[in-house]
């Protein structure tokens, strides 16, 4: 009996669990229809739709090529004569003209060795004049037999030696001249001036290997661009066929 009864109730109580589980799911589907009805029933925003037209039109299309900048002249300056650098009469980083004066070297010792020249054509020019008095003395007395002929021909070979010393003499007052000259050292172009290597005092020799100083000339100036062969094909077939501008004459 006791074993019956307790089967009884639970039975009773798997019941009263089936009815309340039973109830929850309906108050759930009731609770939710409502919302779910409303949210149906709403009305929906129309889509938002983007027009664009189509113009045709030129457009510019650009080749970008890379480049390096190469000054169109350049020269290094160098002494042409030894000597102590007296002045550098211009101004580091300015612009100096072709023939401007940038160091000059002491020309006392090249000054005295120009006078020194000029005395020397001076000294050959009088032995010239004394050799054709003497000649011009002696023709007459070979022609009376008071001179042999052998003394002429002495004669006339020492004014030829004396002439071929007065040319010797000219041509070293060339020379010194030019050393003279040369004791400004001036700039060869005209271009912008680097920065100098030596200063008022300092000893130079001539055709030395250390630079003065470096003058670049920038107007005009070279531009050179490095490019594939492709490139330049194309480049060249696109100004034939009318699709580049080219620039005008002297511009970039």
């Amino acid at each position: 009996m006791r074993r019956a009864r307790t089967l009884s109730r639970r039975h009773a109580r798997a019941g009263w669990a089936a009815i309340a589980l039973a109830l929850a799911i309906l108050l759930t589907v009731s609770g939710c229809k409502p919302q779910h009805a409303a949210a149906l029933a709403a009305p929906r925003a129309p889509p938002q739709v983007g027009v664009v037209t189509i113009h045709p039109q030129p457009i510019m299309l650009t080749t970008e090529l890379p480049g390096r900048t190469v000054p169109f002249r350049i020269a290094d300056v160098r002494p042409q004569v030894a000597g102590l650098i007296v002045s550098r009469p211009f101004t580091e980083g300015d612009d100096v003209a072709a023939g401007q004066a940038l160091y000059r070297i002491d020309p006392a010792p090249y000054q005295a060795a120009l006078d020194s020249a000029r005395a020397a054509v001076a000294k050959a020019r009088a032995s010239v004049t004394s050799a054709r008095l003497t000649v011009a003395r002696d023709r007459p007395l070979v022609q009376a037999l008071a001179v042999s002929r052998e003394n002429l021909d002495n004669d006339l070979a020492t004014e030829q030696q004396d002439e071929a010393d007065v040319a010797s003499a000219l041509a070293s007052v060339e020379t010194a001249d030019i050393n003279l000259a040369r004791t400004a050292v001036n700039s060869p172009i005209s271009g912008r001036s680097g920065r100098s290597a030596v200063t008022e005092g300092a000893l130079v020799t001539a055709d030395q290997t250390t630079v003065l100083v470096t003058v670049t000339q920038l107007d005009p100036i070279y531009v050179d661009v490095t490019q594939p062969v492709t490139v330049l094909l194309r480049l060249k077939r696109e100004l034939r066929a009318g699709l580049l501008k080219r620039a005008g004459p002297g511009e970039a």
